[in-house]
């Protein structure tokens, strides 16, 4: 039950029972009037605890909906429900481990010496090959960051420049974790919806035209949908986002050699911008590292605030790292990955369409499956053996769909989950192919 007199008080009651599990996620509060009511206090009190609540990410307001408990509130809460049992999980989205390098050589092969302050943060090798890669690409590399992975990365950039309240283009659907890091920093989601190429043009175009600090893209792999750009819509968002050069833009290339599509970029010639390139997909989600290339002002900014927090990315990682970047073994196995990556979310995607289905793959790790409701097609596939995520998680205006992770998908198993999503099925949602 939320109590207290004061703002401060009331927000910290609301986070107390989301702390102990006493409210979940979606769960709704009460309306500022009728809390103040019961509290006896103002209005103006509630309302005001709402919104220290909102700026901290515990909750969301969605106008008729009311104010809600966030779906990732940047707080360990207690009472999470497990993920529905099943023989399968497809649910994660992991990658298949056994297509992920074994680390124990290279671990071996490290020695003993041991870093201390006052050195450098960063291996030069790292840097170097890490710079060779962004220049390959056709991203200028002229100034690299070290951080400690995909998210690490985005939250430092939106911090060296945003602040609480600020505008933010997210894509929809779009990854949950950014969707909780944007609300859990005090700024404001606003989406765009996706094609098979990226964010749709008209709807950036659209959201520009209002206060706009940054905008987030994934330009391959993007998780869920799996939407990869090409050239032409690469072309197309670098023209609407030049009317706009102040605005920070973002690119989460977390996936890098195992997403399944060429590395392009929309920052060329920006102001203000950045690229961050994680290895969790490629070498493992332990090695929690990622290089982000950037515009001066940015990267120093992040590593300036670096310095007085963590400091640096772990030596240990960051050696592991350069050892399997120049590893021929290591390279040959993620050229594996990559094409073994792509036949099963094509195993996958194909499937479901010869059942009538929609699905989205075109790179990354997951197949988007666009349902008439979620609940009735997670709940037909658990009765069946299959844990697969529901889409509400991964979406802010886009219509329902699951996502099916194929880290770990095995041969025969494709055409097993199509059936059960078939059987029972009313009215799957036919669209041209993606």
């Amino acid at each position: 039950m939320i109590t207290g007199q004061g703002a401060a008080a009331i927000s910290d009651s609301v986070e107390a029972d989301v702390r102990a599990g006493r409210l979940r996620p979606g769960d709704r509060l009460p309306p500022v009037r009728s809390l103040a009511g019961r509290l006896g206090v103002s209005a103006t009190t509630v309302a005001s605890a709402y919104r220290a609540l909102r700026l901290r990410g515990l909750v969301t307001a969605s106008g008729r909906r009311g104010t809600r408990v966030a779906a990732g509130p940047p707080i360990a809460a207690g009472g999470a429900p497990p993920p529905a049992p099943a023989a399968r999980q497809f649910w994660v989205g992991n990658p298949d481990p056994d297509l992920l390098p074994d680390l124990g050589p290279i671990l071996a092969r490290l020695g003993g010496s041991k870093r201390l302050y006052g050195e450098a943060p960063n291996r030069p090798e790292l840097l170097e090959l890490a710079a060779a890669a962004f220049r390959a690409d056709g991203i200028t590399a002229d100034h690299l960051a070290v951080v400690g992975g995909a998210l690490d990365g985005l939250e430092r950039c939106l911090g060296a420049h945003l602040r609480p309240g600020d505008r933010v283009l997210v894509e929809d659907p779009g990854y949950a974790a950014v969707f909780d890091l944007v609300a859990a920093l005090g700024l404001e989601a606003a989406p765009v919806g996706l094609d098979d190429q990226g964010p749709l043009p008209a709807d950036v175009a659209r959201a520009l035209r209002g206060r706009t600090a940054a905008v987030i893209f994934t330009p391959r792999a993007q998780n869920p949908f799996g939407s990869a750009y090409d050239p032409a819509r690469m072309r197309d968002l670098r023209r609407l986002l030049a009317g706009h050069p102040d605005l920070l833009v973002i690119e989460d290339d977390h996936a890098g050699p195992v997403a399944g599509a060429r590395a392009l970029s929309v920052t060329r010639g920006r102001r203000r911008w950045a690229v961050v390139r994680s290895v969790s997909k490629s070498l493992g989600p332990d090695l929690r590292l990622a290089v982000m290339a950037g515009d001066p002002v940015t990267v120093s900014r992040v590593e300036g605030r670096q310095q007085i927090g963590a400091g640096w990315v772990s030596h240990v990682l960051q050696r592991t790292v350069v050892e399997l970047w120049s590893d021929l073994a290591t390279r040959r196995l993620l050229e594996r990955a990559d094409a073994e990556y792509a036949r099963r979310r094509e195993e996958v995607a194909g499937a479901l369409r010869r059942v009538g289905f929609a699905a989205h793959a075109r790179s990354g790790l997951n197949v988007w499956v666009p349902v008439p409701d979620e609940a009735a097609a997670v709940g037909r596939l658990a009765a069946a053996g299959w844990a697969v995520a529901a889409g509400e998680r991964y979406r802010i205006a886009s219509g329902p769909a699951i996502r099916i992770s194929i880290g770990s998908l095995r041969s025969g198993e494709a055409e097993q989950m199509a059936a059960a999503m078939a059987a029972g099925a009313r009215s799957p949602i036919l669209t041209r192919s993606a």
